[in-house]
């Protein structure tokens, strides 16, 4: 992994082990197909967290993962990411992950060139609708697009623009689930099924089989799960900031700068002592950028937390779905164990629909 890299690599390496024989594809849907992927699991960019080890973990275990492109100042640093994921995963495919209301030094334009010469395929974009250009870019390169977006009036906007498929982030999204504050995920699920043409997967607080079989039942095509993941041995992080992860029940998080639409928007995060800080500033009638800077830095998260072990330290972006995180474990293990206990809520459901 590159030295340059600025959110990836992190002191201690993570376990990486030899990719594992995936559990057996148990349902076919419209996303399997699309990412041609043996299960209906996505997960997301995670700020920082996405880098070779996570995603080649999530793909060789039958899902799709999404590195992070803004996670790296340089574009030889992304560059060398990408060739390490594509030989961690055994040249199978993996995605990216394209920030359309972040900048960095980096031209989002530059991220999907290297993308696309590095024979990535397929892209999850965040934020504003992605432009008509970009859509049209990934799609001449016989690309993929799903759009991450808070709400289905969203998904609407995005399907209307061309993309292939959207993510819908309910109110239990650790991380920014945009405006939505109000909408939980299985409850846009079921309106998208109703208003939606294109493909959908939904995500917040998902961290089950029972979850995953749910999702379907209401009509969407996968889930999102990142929380769920983020205690992984694969995952390059201080074992400490895993620790606490482990540690949390469903209480464990909050909701920062729900009504500061110039700070991002909501930032639901693990319940610490900066996040209690970052509260207590709004609650004192605090709203600009340099009131809370010091606290919400990037480099705060990664250095004192994720390098360093300090789960106090920074917005560290968790949802209550840390409460199936009960031990720190390959990703294959815990996309097996999700799998396995969906197969069996399948056929229990088809036991009590026959009785």
């Amino acid at each position: 992994m590159s030295s340059a890299t600025t959110g990836a690599a992190l002191n201690a390496p993570p376990m990486r082990r030899s990719p594992q024989q995936p559990h057996p594809s148990v349902f076919d849907t419209r996303i399997t197909r699309l990412f041609g992927i043996l299960h209906p699991i996505l997960c997301g960019g995670l700020m920082w967290l996405s880098d070779a080890s996570y995603v080649a973990g999530i793909v060789n275990a039958g899902g799709m993962g999404f590195i992070t492109s803004r996670s790296f100042a340089t574009l030889e640093a992304f560059r060398a990411e990408l060739k390490a994921c594509d030989a961690l995963a055994g040249g199978r495919p993996f995605g990216v992950n394209l920030s359309t209301s972040r900048h960095t030094e980096v031209r989002l334009a530059d991220y999907l060139a290297v993308s696309l010469e590095m024979g990535v395929r397929f892209f999850e974009t965040s934020g504003r609708a992605p432009a008509d250009d970009l859509i049209r870019a990934i799609h001449t390169a016989g690309g993929a697009v799903i759009h991450k977006v808070p709400l289905v009036r969203h998904a609407l906007t995005a399907e209307r623009l061309g993309v292939d498929a959207v993510a819908i982030v309910g109110m239990e999204c650790g991380g920014h689930p945009g405006a939505n504050t109000e909408v939980p995920a299985m409850l846009g699920g079921a309106i998208a099924a109703e208003r939606l043409r294109i493909p959908f997967a939904i995500g917040g607080g998902i961290g089950t089989g029972r979850q995953l079989l749910a999702a379907l039942a209401v009509g969407a095509d996968a889930v999102v799960m990142g929380t769920r993941f983020i205690a992984a041995e694969e995952v390059t992080a201080h074992e400490a900031y895993k620790q606490r992860v482990v540690a949390a029940d469903e209480r464990a998080s909050v909701i920062a700068f729900a009504e500061n639409p110039a700070l991002g928007g909501a930032w639901r995060v693990m319940d610490n002592a900066t996040a209690r800080e970052v509260r207590r500033r709004e609650a004192a009638g605090l709203r600009g950028f340099d009131d809370f800077s010091d606290l919400i830095r990037g480099t705060q998260l990664l250095d004192r937390c994720y390098r360093e072990g300090n789960p106090e330290a920074g917005m560290i972006s968790m949802g209550p779905g840390a409460c199936f995180v009960e031990r720190i474990e390959p990703i294959a293990d815990i996309v097996g164990s999700i799998m396995s206990e969906a197969a069996a809520y399948r056929d229990r459901l088809r036991r009590i629909g026959s009785a």
